[in-house]
C-alpha cells in the first residue's frame, strides 16, 4: 500500500511515495507443559492469522508474510516446541503437543479466533488443532501439506530410520538439499537450508515419528473455509484433489507451477494476495 504525499517547496512541488507502515512484531514466551514456547505478535485484535511452520523449520519461514499481512489483520508467528527460539527438551514432539502450544499462544495473546496457516508438516498440526478446538478456528490455509500419509507405516519407517543414526547430519543435508534445490532465489534457498539443518536430531526424529499416529489421518470433515495452495508435483493427483474436496466442502484448491515446497518464499506477493483475498471473501477477519 502506498500513500502519496505532496510537499510544497518554495515555488515547486515534490511528489514522494512512502510505504504504509506495518506493525512491528513483539516477541513473547508462554509455557506449555513447562516448555518455554516463543511467538511473535504483530498488530492488535482478537482475531488473528496464525502461521505454523513445518518440519525442521521455525517462524522465520514466514518472514515475507508477517509484516506484509499485518497491515490488514493481526498476525502471529509461532516457534513450535523444539524449534527456533522455543525450548528443546528431550520429549515426544507430537502433533497434539503442538496443537496445545498453539492454544496456549492464543490464550496468552488474548486471541478469540484464528485463521491457521500451516506449511508442510504444519498441516497435520493445524488440523489437529481444529479437531481439539473447533470453536477457535475460522478457517485454514494449507501450504503444500498433506491430508493423508504418503505411504503406510512401513514406508514411513524406511524414511525415518536413517534419521536415527550417526549420519543424521549428512542424511538431513541430502534431504534438505533436494527439497530446496528448486528455489530460484539463492539467498532464500541458503536461508531455508540453514534453518532446517540447525534443527536438533531428537526433535527431527520425534516429530517424524509423531506422524505415524493413525489418529492424525482420520477422514473427518473440515467444515470451515480452507484455502489449499500446492506446488505442482506427482503426489498431488486429480484423485487427491477429489479426496480433499470430499473432506472439505468449502475448499479453494489451487495448484501452482514454477514454485518449490516453500511456495510462500518463492512467490510471496502472489501468496500474500491469495491469503488476503481468501480472508476477505470469507469474512474471516472480523
Amino acid at each position: 500500500m502506498y500513500r502519496t504525499l505532496l510537499f510544497s517547496l518554495g515555488s515547486g512541488l515534490l511528489l514522494c511515495t512512502a510505504r504504509a507502515k506495518s506493525p512491528a512484531g513483539s516477541a513473547h514466551f508462554v509455557n506449555v507443559d513447562d516448555i518455554r514456547t516463543h511467538y511473535t505478535d504483530y498488530g492488535k485484535g482478537d482475531v488473528a492469522l496464525v502461521f505454523v511452520h513445518g518440519w525442521n523449520c521455525d517462524e522465520t519461514v514466514w518472514r515475507k508474510q508477517a509484516q506484509a499481512l499485518a497491515q490488514k489483520v493481526r498476525v502471529i508467528t509461532i516457534d513450535l516446541p523444539g524449534h527456533g527460539q522455543s525450548a528443546k527438551p528431550e520429549i515426544a514432539y507430537t502433533m497434539d503437543l503442538h496443537a496445545k502450544a498453539i492454544d496456549a499462544v492464543l490464550q496468552d495473546a488474548r486471541v478469540r479466533a484464528a485463521v491457521l496457516v500451516g506449511h508442510s508438516n504444519g498441516t497435520p498440526v493445524v488440523r489437529q488443532f481444529y479437531r481439539h478446538y473447533p470453536g477457535k478456528v475460522r478457517g485454514l490455509v494449507i501450504v503444500d501439506g498433506a491430508l493423508r500419509p504418503f505411504g503406510d507405516a512401513a514406508f514411513m519407517e524406511k524414511f525415518i530410520a536413517p534419521l536415527r543414526g550417526r549420519d543424521y547430519e549428512e542424511t538431513t543435508r541430502r534431504f534438505v538439499s533436494g527439497m530446496t534445490a528448486p528455489m530460484k532465489d539463492a539467498a532464500a534457498r541458503e536461508k531455508a537450508r540453514g534453518m532446517m539443518l540447525s534443527a536438533t536430531q531428537h526433535v527431527a526424529v520425534s516429530e517424524m515419528e509423531g506422524l505415524l499416529d493413525p489418529a492424525l489421518w482420520q477422514e473427518d470433515k473440515i467444515d470451515v473455509p480452507v484455502l489449499m495452495i500446492l506446488a505442482k508435483q506427482p503426489a498431488w493427483t486429480p484423485e487427491y484433489e477429489q479426496f480433499a474436496r470430499s473432506l472439505i466442502p468449502k475448499l479453494d484448491y489451487r495448484m501452482w507451477t514454477g514454485v518449490s515446497h516453500f511456495i510462500m518464499l518463492d512467490k510471496p506477493n502472489e501468496f500474500n494476495r491469495a491469503v488476503r483475498e481468501f480472508v476477505k471473501k470469507n469474512k474471516l477477519s472480523s
